[in-house]
């Protein structure tokens, strides 16, 4: 059994070696005769920016797992509640991660060879940006798995059998250990050519995002409040634009990867935007995440007397028809309308009717609930189903939204805090935070009202950008959102029949919004105006991932997590 599997601390060896692996990075050479200098240790920290570390982190991966995701009648084996030690996701999690901690401890452990030839602010701050890495990564092993094995040191092949589970506690500790050098040996910018590269304000960030997961309120909160105040980074001054592919550079990013066509680095786009242009939108944002925006009133829909579930784009928050297409509007050169009476559209570029794919009564694969992605779709994407756009992995208003957060957790809750959410919403209306006649400016000051507020906040600001999958797990709200059904529109008869000729399309009546600001559409369907597209089983095992089952049966002193 050892013999032919595939051990990932096998992996851990080769990945100090000479072996290119899957990846063939530029950084690959032994440690005996590398690493002797600034180039040689730079082309080592570039495998640390690969995409492949950063998976959970892009192209809406994150997002699957969570009730953002709709995709016809199929959902992700974590929402299923099916997984097990065999899981794939896990085992490439673990893989992965485990390699960039490899190769961030290669780097930490051979920087002795350049100590003639790199001067040592230099060296410090090369030192810095393996240990941010290492950092970011043992964090996020330890909220998705608990106790895991650690080392920082090169670990020999007996060894690695023999590694056990480390207390998540101890682990933490180097964790912020690392984040702190980081932050005192990184510069706040390298200027206009490395803005990928980790930054003074990226650690501080990141430093932010681990403690807020780990419940270190005070951590998160100072770190989040010294991003603020370098006076470094700004919201982008506009919601939608931010997203586009042709958004580069902008203020509002602390830490992005960047892709780009000229350096053949793109992503297949055709799942993820409409029919009729040429997409297959395969996956479409949830009801649950359409009901989430409140009205312009700033309450929720099952509380303002704005909102019409006819015409359920109106009096909405300006981010809800910057995330989701708004029916009768051009999108990608087409005016989308899923109305199944609706079987030819304009094209707006050539003046014609065309027929219109994007309504079931057309096209049996057209969205199941009726919905479209807009966030970061533009018309790169139809031209060619491919993109560049940067994944952004850290961004400015994460940081207002980590410390209000902060601050309301610890019984804190002061201006500032209000500030700082007011800030991400005016952006969303497109005023200053200080006209608060032009949005709904939060005024609350209780915390439970003041957390739910933040927490939708959080939903609506970051949607698919993997934020919400990490939220639900660590606001152990993914029991009850992952255990509600994923609902949709009639089929084309009985939607014609029972919500169209007798006027209740869009929806027949307003969803309830829980007392966790959770949308439920169970009134809706008792009356059969939607139809029930597939449950969710969520199970309560999954707030731990579990350790992949190769790494338990080849090292007896690994154990696994409960219930796997």
């Amino acid at each position: 059994m050892k013999k032919y599997s595939i051990l990932i601390l096998f992996f851990f060896i080769l990945a100090t070696s000479c072996e290119k692996l899957d990846l063939d990075p530029l950084s690959e050479g032994s440690s005996e005769n590398w690493y002797s200098d600034q180039t040689e240790i730079e082309l080592s920290l570039n495998d640390l920016y690969r995409t492949y570390l950063w998976d959970i982190e892009q192209n809406y991966e994150g997002e699957r797992f969570t009730d953002n995701w709709a995709q016809r009648q199929a959902v992700k084996d974590f929402v299923a509640g099916t997984i097990n030690s065999e899981w794939a996701f896990s085992e490439n999690l673990w893989l992965s991660t485990y390699k960039g901690i490899t190769r961030a401890n290669t780097i930490l452990n051979s920087l002795d060879n350049a100590v003639e030839n790199v001067p040592e602010e230099t060296l410090n701050q090369l030192q810095a940006e393996a240990r941010f890495f290492r950092a970011v990564f043992y964090g996020r092993l330890v909220f998705l798995y608990g106790d895991v094995p650690f080392y920082t040191d090169y670990l020999s092949v007996e060894d690695s059998f023999e590694l056990g589970r480390t207390d998540k506690e101890i682990i933490m500790e180097q964790v912020y250990s690392d984040f702190d050098f980081a932050i005192a040996n990184l510069p706040e910018s390298y200027g206009s050519n490395e803005l990928s590269k980790v930054t003074k304000g990226a650690a501080l960030g990141f430093k932010a995002r681990t403690a807020l997961r780990m419940k270190d309120f005070q951590i998160a909160r100072d770190a989040s409040k010294a991003v603020m105040d370098m006076e470094v980074y700004s919201l982008h001054p506009e919601y939608g634009d931010y997203f586009l592919s042709k958004t580069r550079n902008s203020p509002e990013t602390i830490f992005a990867i960047p892709r780009s066509f000229e350096l053949g680095v793109s992503w297949r786009a055709k799942n993820f935007y409409t029919r009729t242009p040429g997409g297959s939108n395969v996956a479409q944002p949830s009801w649950d995440l359409f009901a989430s925006y409140t009205c312009t009133d700033g309450l929720p829909i099952d509380e303002s007397p704005l909102f019409d579930p006819r015409n359920p784009f109106e009096n909405r928050d300006p981010r809800l028809a910057q995330t989701i297409v708004e029916f009768g509007t051009e999108h990608l050169g087409i005016i989308y309308d899923p109305n199944p009476y609706t079987t030819k559209v304009l094209n707006v570029d050539t003046g014609n009717m065309i027929n219109n794919k994007d309504t079931r009564s057309v096209d049996t694969y057209a969205s199941y609930n009726g919905l479209a992605l807009k966030k970061g779709v533009d018309e790169d994407w139809s031209d060619d189903n491919e993109t560049d756009f940067d994944i952004r992995i850290m961004r400015y208003a994460d940081i207002l939204l980590m410390y209000a957060e902060a601050k309301i957790e610890l019984g804190e809750i002061d201006q500032s805090v209000l500030d700082a959410i007011n800030e991400v919403r005016a952006r969303a209306y497109g005023v200053d935070k200080g006209q608060v006649s032009e949005y709904p400016a939060v005024v609350e000051t209780g915390q439970a009202n003041l957390r739910l507020i933040l927490r939708n906040e959080r939903r609506v600001e970051f949607a698919w950008e993997n934020r919400r999958f990490f939220d639900l797990m660590r606001w152990g709200l993914a029991e009850k959102a992952l255990t509600r059904p994923i609902y949709g529109i009639l089929d084309p008869e009985d939607l014609k029949q029972r919500v169209i000729d007798e006027d209740l399309w869009f929806w027949s009546e307003t969803p309830e919004i829980d007392a966790d600001g959770l949308p439920d559409f169970s009134s809706l369907y008792q009356t059969g105006t939607i139809k029930l597209l597939v449950e969710r089983n969520f199970n309560n095992r999954q707030y731990l991932f579990p350790i992949p089952s190769k790494e338990i049966i080849i090292n007896d002193n690994l154990t696994q997590n409960p219930g796997y």
